[in-house]
């Protein structure tokens, strides 16, 4: 099982390969693709469907053998996006000797020290010309190899660089692209090797792209470490791990009553704001055009809601070692102890006692382990997907993930153990 994530990890460098990877899984799974701009049409028990938003949220729904009205459904949400670098139009600095580094910008909430001296790739969709103005079509983008370095400064022109630097998002973080080889490539590194790579699979003329969303991404493979091969070192398992695992649940869980929901949005690094965002209505439409289609009312959406519980899942933070007092002295879960349920008392997750309870006993069904996480009083936390999402919908729910260290590293680390647990969880949850 572990093989599987880390394949899916090094597969999807971006929001936009992650969603063709799910949604690969899911045909494959017997889903069938929704356009949601045609009429759903009749739908019945055991329907497998998804749908997918801007080319980087996907949600996918099995329904049950009752409808929503009467049932209700279970949800796991997750996002596919993480901290990283966005490469800038006119991107192209050529400076001295021909060097040409890239113009970027932060996305999200990247440790940037975390991004220097390591081999990394581009990855992303681009735009080219349709049959009309209003019909662009994406071709999507991973160049397999290392291909840009954000190098450091030298100890000897910064000796208080071990004393802590701060670091300017605007000079320190432009990535090194190449060297100008004759004056064609002038202005046009990037573009030729965008072209280049595109042209594996089918011809596009470098007139018709009209634009791109790129980022920056490891080039280093994910991998287990450690003593017995219990950790997991990868880049973007905040919050891919959960996204992974909810596939597998969804895949692996038997024909139920209550119909099965695996929401995974974008841009929760950036606020969940966008259309294809836990913040946008998509998903509450979506849920009630399908109870609609069942033959039901506006009003058996209203009840599906009620009866519904999500789990929404992104990771939470391991105890590290080196920084014991950073932590809540009674509530810090660690590496290898399962499933963390997170609590915040200015409501920045879902959980309650009545929902905590709730997936506690489901992890106990499932015959895995469970942990509590808080701040310490001391430390402000982030917020995520669960009280964003309850502002469209009002679920009931819980806030929850696999600890982890490192969180918005090029590089974090989880526990391969942990992933075994939540899978479980997640399958029980789902059953």
């Amino acid at each position: 099982m572990i093989n599987r994530l880390l394949t899916f990890l090094d597969a999807s460098p971006v929001n936009f390969l992650a969603v063709k990877n799910l949604t690969g899984e899911l045909e494959q799974a017997g889903f069938r693709r929704v356009d949601p701009q045609e009429p759903i049409g009749n739908v019945t028990a055991g329907d497998k469907l998804y749908v997918t938003k801007n080319d980087s949220s996907v949600y996918a729904f099995q329904l049950g053998r009752k409808p929503l009205a009467e049932t209700g459904f279970r949800m796991i949400c997750a996002h596919c996006d993480s901290p990283t670098f966005r490469i800038k139009p006119n991107a192209e600095m050529q400076g001295d000797g021909g060097i040409v580094k890239l113009n970027t910008e932060v996305y999200g909430g990247p440790i940037m020290s975390t991004w220097f001296d390591r081999p990394l790739t581009l990855a992303g969709r681009v735009i080219v010309r349709g049959a009309d103005e209003m019909s662009p079509q994406t071709r999507l983008l991973h160049i397999k190899r290392p291909l840009l370095q954000i190098s450091n400064l030298a100890i000897h022109f910064n000796r208080e660089v071990n004393d802590g630097v701060k670091l300017s998002k605007q000079t320190d973080m432009l990535p090194i692209l190449g060297i100008i080889k004759d004056e064609l490539e002038s202005g046009n590194l990037l573009m030729n090797l965008i072209c280049e790579e595109l042209n594996k699979e089918g011809s596009v003329k470098r007139e018709d792209i009209l634009d791109f969303d790129l980022y920056l991404a490891d080039a280093t493979p994910a991998c287990t470490f450690g003593a017995h091969n219990e950790f997991i070192s990868s880049g973007r398992l905040d919050d891919l791990s959960m996204c992974h695992a909810g596939l597998v649940a969804l895949q692996d869980a038997p024909e139920t009553d209550y119909t099965k929901v695996l929401a995974i949005f974008d841009n929760e690094e950036t606020g969940s704001q966008t259309k294809q965002g836990a913040g946008s209505p998509f998903l509450a439409t979506m849920l009630q055009r399908i109870a609609l289609a069942q033959g039901g009312t506006e009003e058996a959406f209203y009840q599906a809601v009620e009866r519904a519980f999500m789990v929404s899942a992104d990771n939470a933070h391991a105890w590290h070692p080196n920084y014991s007092a950073k932590y809540d002295p009674t509530n810090h879960p660690v590496l290898g102890g399962g499933p963390v349920i997170k609590f915040n008392a200015a409501q920045k997750y879902a959980s309650d006692a009545v929902s905590a309870a709730v997936f506690a006993e489901v992890c106990r069904k499932a015959g895995v382990p469970c942990q509590r996480f808080v701040n310490h009083s001391d430390v402000a936390g982030g917020s995520t997907l669960g009280n964003i999402l309850a502002s469209s919908i009002p679920l009931r729910g819980v806030d929850m993930g696999n600890a982890i260290l490192a969180m918005h590293s090029c590089r974090e680390t989880g526990s391969v153990a942990d992933h075994a647990y939540c899978i479980k969880a997640f399958t029980q949850f789902f059953s």
